[in-house]
């Protein structure tokens, strides 16, 4: 059996063993010493407990439970190495949280020898990368552990033919603006709103509730109703990646398919066809149901994006993107602060203002600073402080700025964007191309070099470094033969990202597929708020 770690007594069982799968954070250490403690020591047979640390032991945590004087008490102590996670068949993660905040702002690069760990257990079941690309300076302490490892271990070369061709390695700090944008895509927009756990949402259940005839709203549903998404689930595959705009009239076409489909039972006369009929019955159900389930998603988004608030914020996102009036303060933000809106909604307009300035004016910085403290509290300076050492939130120190000739140069911004069919990844943010994503395109067709002056701008260094494949390994590409790429962000992933990328490997011309992996899938809100500090203000 299977239990959520929480405080106080375990749940009853009638089992042996008890093993504990946890991080290794002491908050949880807390949590499984009140779970032992309160153990029946007098019951028969005694339980015996184990405890296995993803993804490995950690002494601090261990010394915790010395003093809790509870660690005799377990007869296994191992480390389960659980690097990177299948979320989907191009897309792995190693849900790390805290990576970001390790790597900037504590400079531990922990999550760093994790995934470096993870790319090497890839290489060993799918073959030795012969290329790799990177930019940023954990990109780079990445690809240095990964020839070291390989230097270090002999045996780990191995003849298995390889699949992937090339490794980008992209740091998150050389492209902050993406994950504060609001992602437009249908999957991206479930992420912005509800919030995508381990491919899971949960969502507000009346829109979910059976209507029957008569009843009005007497028994609704009070607990969130939570669905898996993945591409396994055919009409979402198909969906997940467009522009919002584009998904009503997939929805409305898919409906009536089925209900012509359904309606074919009438005509069906002789065994054979009512055979037939009844065999497709199971797959036509599924999709009636996986229609129901997102019409009703499509409109509790609808619901919020055609909001006013909603409108006005994309507004000047919009405008800070496309460079207007960046350099002075935002007159939307300053009535936001003065309505008290959610303080992360705040923090996600200052930081994009700052990324899409190369760091603001000194009195615009300290302006939007004061009245933050003055309205939300002083204990926020913290979190301040933390966005300013990250890069986030910083004054611009070279008194120019960089974002426009970047912008310009790599082809960011389109002002006219065809969400319905597009022919391009502008769509995945209306207008604004991920400037992660865009080094990738770049990089497949014509190569990094066309554009040295750009990545010179960009934080941390930009390599490339080959690893040699024992003869006979290398490949010969036959004609029209896609290259596989996999691109690993350090740092963390938008699910628009993952759709521009998705996008770029289904195109005819591309000649390039992707696979994505990432240290956590993350949105605007999620990362903002891994980097803020709780501190509970003094009680007067």
């Amino acid at each position: 059996k299977m239990f959520t770690l929480k405080p106080g007594r375990l749940p009853p069982a009638d089992v042996k063993n008890i093993i504990f799968f946890v991080r290794p954070k002491l908050e949880l250490m807390d949590i499984i010493t009140d779970n032992v403690l309160r153990e029946d020591r007098g019951r028969s047979p005694q339980r015996d407990f184990h405890i296995l640390f993803v993804p490995r032991r950690s002494l601090l945590c261990e010394q915790w439970l010395k003093e809790q004087g509870v660690l005799g008490s377990f007869i296994h102590r191992k480390q389960y190495s659980l690097d990177l996670i299948p979320f989907d068949k191009d897309l792995l993660s190693m849900e790390s949280e805290s990576a970001f905040k390790e790597c900037y702002l504590e400079s531990d690069q922990t999550s760093l020898y994790h995934a470096t760990k993870g790319l090497m257990t890839l290489q060993a079941l799918y073959g030795t990368i012969p290329q790799i690309f990177g930019k940023g300076d954990c990109a780079w302490h990445v690809a240095n552990m990964m020839i070291r490892m390989k230097r270090e271990f002999p045996g780990s070369q191995n003849s298995i033919f390889p699949v992937f061709d090339t490794l980008l390695l992209l740091d998150r700090n050389i492209d902050l603006l993406t994950p504060l944008a609001t992602q437009l895509t249908y999957e991206g927009l479930i992420d912005e709103i509800y919030g995508i756990q381990n491919t899971y949402v949960k969502l507000p259940p009346e829109k979910f509730a059976p209507k029957k005839q008569g009843e009005g709203g007497k028994d609704l549903p009070t607990e969130p109703k939570k669905l898996q998404l993945n591409s396994a689930e055919e009409l979402y595959a198909e969906i997940r990646d467009k522009n919002f705009n584009a998904v009503g009239s997939v929805l409305s076409k898919k409906a009536k398919i089925i209900s012509a489909a359904f309606e074919e039972r009438h005509h069906a006369k002789t065994v054979g066809e009512i055979k037939q009929f009844v065999s497709q019955l199971p797959h036509m159900q599924a999709a009636r149901s996986s229609l129901a389930n997102h019409t009703s998603i499509a409109e509790l988004i609808k619901d919020i994006t055609t909001s006013e608030d909603f409108f006005d914020n994309l507004t000047v996102e919009q405008e800070f993107m496309s460079g207007i009036d960046t350099d002075k303060v935002n007159n939307y933000i300053e009535d936001c602060i003065a309505q008290k809106h959610p303080l992360i909604k705040i923090l996600h307009l200052i930081c994009l203002q700052s990324m899409c300035n190369s760091g603001l004016k000194q009195k615009v910085l300290d302006h939007y600073k004061r009245e933050i403290v003055q309205t939300y509290g002083y204990e926020h300076i913290l979190t301040l402080n933390n966005l300013e050492k990250a890069g986030l939130l910083k004054p611009q120190t070279s008194g120019r700025n960089n974002y426009p000739t970047i912008r310009k140069t790599l082809r960011l911004w389109m002002d006219d964007v065809n969400e319905q069919n597009p022919n391009d990844i502008f769509y995945v943010y209306s207008g604004y191309v991920p400037l992660s994503v865009c080094l990738a395109q770049l990089l497949a067709h014509p190569g990094w070099r066309s554009i040295e002056e750009v990545l010179k701008m960009l934080p941390g260094p930009h390599f490339e470094e080959r690893q040699q494949l024992p003869t006979g390994l290398q490949k010969k590409r036959q004609q029209g033969e896609n290259r596989v790429t996999l691109v690993f962000f350090l740092g963390g992933v938008t699910y628009a990202e993952i759709a521009a990328l998705r996008f770029l490997s289904q195109m005819e011309d591309g000649g390039t597929e992707y696979v994505i992996a990432t240290t956590k899938l993350i949105n605007g809100t999620t990362w903002i708020k891994s980097l803020m500090e709780k501190l509970e203000p003094a009680p007067f």
